[in-house]
């Protein structure tokens, strides 16, 4: 995947709207939207295509960040909907989102896939009709067994959590800003990293 100048990227977070669901595993992808649109000048706040929309550049490129107002369960069709009205081709659609099958503050970028049984993914491959585009998995795993998961990842952020997030909406911004720069791949290699210990399945 070529880097750089070939247009603008869409850059969508998965989450869901309301105050609520703010600070919990399940928004990362919205609260690493905000990281970025932050650090960029970028302002998310026009209602397009079902979802919060803000224009600007990162590393140099055109970006357009989405925050997809459906609920995560429905995410696709505001995504696709974005991606017909700019015109923007799958290749250049990279998806944010929280991972349960990784370890708390693990990233993983891949250049295509499964959705590995997240809803919000799945929606995206079906309204898209392809699992061919980029995405951003952060690990939200704690380390010990989690009796229900759906619960888990809409359930606050623990205070320790807290104490952490800052570091890993910097450290997966910074990820975004090389996958915008150099491609996928190149950006793997530098932040697709396994926590010591862990036993994580990479799906």
């Amino acid at each position: 995947m070529s880097p750089a100048s070939d247009g603008p990227w869409l850059i969508a977070g998965l989450g869901n709207p309301g105050p609520q669901y703010e600070l919990t595993p399940h928004n990362l992808g919205f609260l690493v939207v905000d990281r970025l649109a932050g650090r960029h000048g970028i302002r998310v706040a026009r209602k397009e295509a079902m979802s919060l929309v803000g224009s600007g550049r990162v590393a140099g490129t055109p970006v357009i960040l989405v925050k997809p107002q459906t609920f995560m369960n429905l995410s696709g069709p505001a995504v696709k909907g974005m991606l017909v009205k700019e015109g923007i081709p799958m290749e250049r659609l990279l998806l944010v989102y929280d991972e349960l099958a990784l370890p708390w503050r693990n990233l993983r970028i891949r250049p295509s896939g499964s959705a590995a049984g997240h809803n919000g993914v799945k929606s995206v491959i079906a309204a898209c009709g392809t699992q061919e585009f980029p995405r951003l998995r952060l690990g939200i795993h704690p380390g010990h067994p989690v009796a229900d998961g759906a619960r888990f990842v809409l359930d606050p952020f623990r205070r320790a959590q807290l104490k952490e997030l800052d570091e890993l909406l910097d450290a997966a911004s910074d990820a975004v800003e090389s996958i915008i720069a150099e491609g996928a791949e190149k950006a793997m290699t530098r932040f697709n990293r396994r926590a010591p210990g862990s036993n994580e399945e990479d799906q």
